[in-house]
């Protein structure tokens, strides 16, 4: 392992430590989030990951994904 960050030493950008981490990966959570279009579609498999097609005039913008079950 590495060395060990003490709160004093960490940067402002650092991951939390483990003690400061937040809910685990199942719970839930809630994020509210401001746009201008939504889509709802499933993940399919693409080799060792996940795909999600989106619609070709999305190409160049900035979109965030949240997985919700």
């Amino acid at each position: 392992m590495g060395k060990r960050i003490t709160r004093e030493e960490k940067p402002v950008d650092a991951a939390p430590l483990p003690e400061e981490r937040g809910p685990t990966a199942l719970s839930v959570v809630k994020f509210e989030v401001f746009g201008e279009e939504m889509v709802e579609k499933e993940v399919k498999p693409s080799g060792n990951s996940g795909r999600v097609y989106l619609p070709p005039d999305w190409v160049g913008s900035r979109v965030k994904v949240i997985r919700i079950g």
